[in-house]
């Protein structure tokens, strides 16, 4: 797995100070995306046990809220396997801290629906994700005023609270 980038206090890409990783590869090609050129997993470095080591010393300050990850896609299968040691990482050192995911498909239709069974990294990936921003980019339903999102169609979902309850739970704070 490759990376585009990582920001060290991005405060754009979920509530409080966070730690961004953006993934190489991404098979939507959203028109309007705002990093096409994390389209190509090729793109960018490739993402070691010094790159997560990296990350999670650059979460030990208290004002670090949490991870984000973004793309490229996450949900990628090739990017599902590289990041489950960074999950894992986090939650083992910053119980506390959450972690955010944005991806272009749908949890329910298609992450749950088609890979979570089909992909075991998928299932290991969810245990780790606290919110996920889930949903292509829709360049006719951008809406600049809305938090954390870039089009309307796109949700925040509460994920160990929708995998528990088997249904997506929205956080409404967020909508």
């Amino acid at each position: 797995m490759n990376y585009a980038e990582i920001k060290y206090n991005d405060i754009a890409n979920g509530p409080g100070v966070r730690t961004s990783i953006f993934v190489s590869g991404c098979t939507h090609h959203c028109k309007g995306c705002f990093n096409e050129i994390a389209w190509d997993f090729n793109y960018g470095t490739p993402f070691t046990d010094a790159t997560i080591s990296d990350i999670i010393n650059s979460m030990k300050p208290d004002y670090i809220a949490g991870l984000t990850l973004l793309g490229g896609e996450p949900f990628e299968p090739a990017n599902q396997r590289g990041l489950i040691p960074l999950l894992k990482a986090v939650k083992e050192n910053y119980p506390a801290k959450d972690i955010w995911c944005f991806t272009g498909y749908l949890f329910d239709e298609d992450i749950m629906d088609k890979m979570y069974d089909k992909y075991p990294e998928t299932r290991e990936m969810l245990s780790y994700i606290d919110v996920c921003v889930d949903g292509r980019f829709v360049e006719e339903l951008k809406d600049m005023m809305l938090k954390f999102k870039g089009s309307s169609n796109q949700r925040t979902i509460l994920v160990q609270q929708s995998l528990k309850e088997g249904t997506v739970i929205t956080a409404e704070e967020y909508q």
